[in-house]
């Protein structure tokens, strides 16, 4: 999703008016710039939701929001579940599941993450409250949400002929929560699909440094690395006033900095903008320019300026705070922190980013932030799942090619979970769903500014075959009264990465 900004969020560009507010992504450091136009409705609903799915005496509740768009359904459509992740979720988002909705005449629903947004169980979110945050209670929520609502889609509808098909979607950890979702509740949903999808939890991550650099090219890589040893050098002589070029003089610890400096460079591949980089130190350099200003220009104009990036969520002692805010920064490295790690950690040999951005860095941020005893359970999390070798059905895998946390997914198709790769040069993270490039994003779902729109297009094709075919199979399957055909349909199909 970057320090984890993937799982970032996605940014629009607009015209005349902006709202500062928050969509769901992967990673901490949420862009804030959106219009209108990004959401097809931000009509709030709520429902009672359970604290504790997995204690019997804990009775607790807290009011968990949701949101539904019905203008494309059609009797007995299906229901698509678009699943909100770890930023606040303001409504449906308008993008290329909505062209889909259109298509299968499905209802879109939406249910916003617990602790997120404005489905926070606590007022005070110490790590001690903390502790009912995690993808597992995330999909109980799920299930249970499904209950609740298909009761009021048979009162609403008169439908009583049984359950509604429903599928499932999502980008980043959404998009591992819809494989996840899938995977244990299959009696649940026709299927999924699982868009730039992190199911596999990783310790040390160095491929995603390793990408970084691959999608850069060999100049632009170059570049990177020498700015990187130029700012490493600087900030041992002048800490202050390096930073300070930066418009980072408040992170007192160097490894929050360089950290800063090493997600700005990676938001640019991972949302399938890399020009916009690559090309202003590139000539740079060819020009003989200062490469660190050149850098820092590009930092605080586009990092910080037209992506909304927020220098404070880097810093440790503001991930301290236990009062909600509009980061989601402290919840989302809590579930780092304790579920899925993704440390983006420098490989030993031909890093992008700082030598100095290692285990120890991240161990030490976990400590420092949520106490003693905080630690990711990445083989517990990948045993629960199955990681890369997660073994469900009908869950639609995809990747763009740039994007550093495709490594972090499942990329090798199989029978009944195929695995597609979007490639070109601008295609980052959900280009299926969210087109190119995502900074500023084009929401409608059009794949023309992306450097292959073909391939775009095929994808999303394949994408719709297999979503015809399986609901196809599902209704056919329900109305034969035949569970094993519910679970167990769409073999037929011949997929190909």
């Amino acid at each position: 999703m970057t320090r984890l900004i993937s799982f970032v969020s996605l940014v629009f560009l607009i015209c005349l008016v902006v709202s500062f507010s928050r969509v769901d992504s992967l990673g901490f450091h949420h862009a804030r710039i959106e219009s209108s136009s990004s959401y097809l409705t931000k009509d709030e609903h709520w429902f009672n939701q359970n604290l504790d799915h997995f204690s019997p005496t804990d009775h607790r509740q807290f009011k968990q929001r949701y949101f539904e768009f019905f203008d494309y359904y059609r009797a007995d459509g299906p229901i698509f579940l678009r699943i909100c992740g770890e930023s606040a979720c303001n409504g449906i988002t308008n993008d290329y599941s909505a062209v889909l909705a259109k298509k299968f005449g499905a209802a879109l629903v939406s249910l916003e993450h617990r602790y997120y947004g404005k489905s926070s169980p606590f007022e005070d979110l110490t790590t001690e409250n903390l502790r009912f945050l995690s993808s597992k209670q995330a999909l109980f929520d799920l299930a249970v949400f499904r209950h609740y609502y298909q009761g009021i889609l048979n009162e609403k509808y008169n439908i009583s002929s049984g359950d509604s098909l429903w599928f499932a979607f999502g980008v980043s950890y959404p998009g591992a929560l819809s494989a996840w979702y899938r995977l244990k509740f299959p009696h649940l949903t026709c299927g999924s699909l699982a868009s730039s999808a992190v199911v596999q939890a990783v310790y040390n991550f160095t491929d995603f440094d390793k990408q970084i650099g691959e999608s850069a090219g060999p100049e632009c890589k170059a570049v990177l690395q020498e700015i990187t040893k130029l700012v490493d050098k600087q900030l041992q002589s002048d800490a202050y006033n390096t930073k300070s070029l930066f418009g980072a003089a408040t992170l007192k610890n160097n490894g929050d900095f360089l950290y800063l400096l090493a997600d700005a460079a990676a938001i640019a591949f991972q949302y399938g903008n890399p020009d916009v980089l690559c090309n202003p130190i590139v000539d740079a350099k060819k020009n003989g320019q200062d490469l660190v200003e050149t850098y820092a220009r590009y930092v605080k104009e586009y990092y910080i300026g037209t992506f909304g990036a927020t220098v404070s969520t880097y810093d440790q002692q503001y991930l301290k705070n236990t009062t909600p805010d509009e980061t989601a920064s402290r919840l989302w490295w809590y579930q780092v922190c304790t579920e899925v790690a993704y440390f983006q950690v420098a490989p030993k040999n031909d890093s992008v980013r700082s030598e100095l951005i290692d285990s120890r860095y991240h161990l030490d941020l976990c400590k420092n932030v949520f106490g003693e005893g905080v630690y990711p359970e990445v083989d517990m999390t990948n045993i629960y799942y199955g990681g890369a070798k997660i073994s469900g059905s009908r869950i639609i895998f995809t990747n763009g090619s740039q994007d550093p946390w495709r490594h972090a997914s499942k990329q090798t198709s199989s029978e009944t979970m195929p695995s597609y790769l979007v490639k070109c040069h601008n295609c980052g993270h959900g280009t299926d769903l969210r087109g190119c490039p995502q900074v500023p994003l084009n929401i409608e779902g059009n794949a023309s500014n992306c450097t292959s729109p073909d391939a775009v297009k095929k994808v999303r094709q394949q994408i719709v075959d297999n979503i015809d075919l399986w609901l196809s199979e599902c209704k056919s399957a329900a109305t034969e009264g035949d569970e094993s055909n519910w679970l167990h349909a769409g073999q037929r199909l011949a997929y190909s990465a």
